[in-house]
């Protein structure tokens, strides 16, 4: 059973909410305090498999939420908003928020959001065969698709559920395109005309993480309105030779 936190000071929208999860067979825990709920997720009392968050609780707001307990945790967070402004969706996805979704928002399009983000975020299924251990390497990252970790030359990077999935795709198909469509429906589990700006925010924050080159060579690279390639690295020593040759 999925355990969900929701946060949230509203206790009329958070009846309707549960009403609806409870027989989709969610465990729900309400805390209607950001200060409350901060605490609460950083002592780690309960692990969570989605959170649910305001962004207008009342002294300390979502978003300030967000940004504390991101540093330490990488549970998935929807954050829901009781305004449609853009900015608001930018700011969310660039403190690591999953999604957005402005209230009051329909309880059918909550209920398949919070469906999408777990499908994404599943770490084993049915229909592939994995080994037990699997790391992917490509220059100076390393990625594992056990243990969720990422690591550049050897010290970890801290990525979101989402991040992460991004770079994995990118990475199992390093060296060739993978459209935005393909990244739409792998990762975020929706048709690109859903989440196209979305998508370029997660894609931001990745880059900034990675470092933008390896090398000397762009590590992810645009192809303008089709999609992306996470460029395979020319080795330093090789790299270095050619300079010197070009000197000589």
């Amino acid at each position: 059973m999925n355990h969900l936190l929701i946060v949230d000071d509203d206790a009329a929208f958070c009846e309707i909410i549960t009403d609806y999860l409870k027989p989709e067979e969610f465990k729900i825990t309400l805390i209607h305090s950001g200060t409350d709920a901060l605490q609460h997720v950083l002592a780690c009392e309960v692990e969570y498999d989605l959170i649910l968050l305001d962004t207008t609780l009342s002294g300390m707001n979502g978003f300030e939420v967000l940004q504390r307990i991101r540093s330490r945790i990488n549970t998935p967070v929807i954050l829901l908003s009781d305004t449609n402004r853009k900015i608001d969706r930018i700011v969310g996805l660039e403190i690591g928020a999953d999604d957005l979704l402005a209230k009051p928002c329909d309880p059918r399009e909550l209920l398949a959001t919070v469906r999408a983000i777990f499908r994404r975020t599943q770490t084993t299924h049915k229909d592939q065969v994995k080994p037990v251990h699997e790391k992917i390497a490509i220059g100076d990252i390393a990625l594992d698709t056990v243990n969720r970790g990422v690591f550049r030359n050897g010290e970890e990077i801290r990525l979101t559920p989402v991040e992460f999935l991004f770079l994995e795709t990118l990475l199992r198909e390093a060296g060739n395109l993978v459209t935005r469509g393909q990244l739409a429906r792998r990762v975020l589990g929706r048709d690109l005309c859903a989440c196209g700006r979305s998508m370029d925010i997660h894609l931001s924050r990745l880059r900034k993480k990675l470092g933008h080159k390896c090398n000397g060579v762009e590590r992810i690279r645009t192809v303008r309105g089709v999609g992306f390639i996470y460029k395979i690295p020319i080795p330093f020593e090789s790299v270095s030779k050619n300079s010197a040759q070009r000197q000589t």
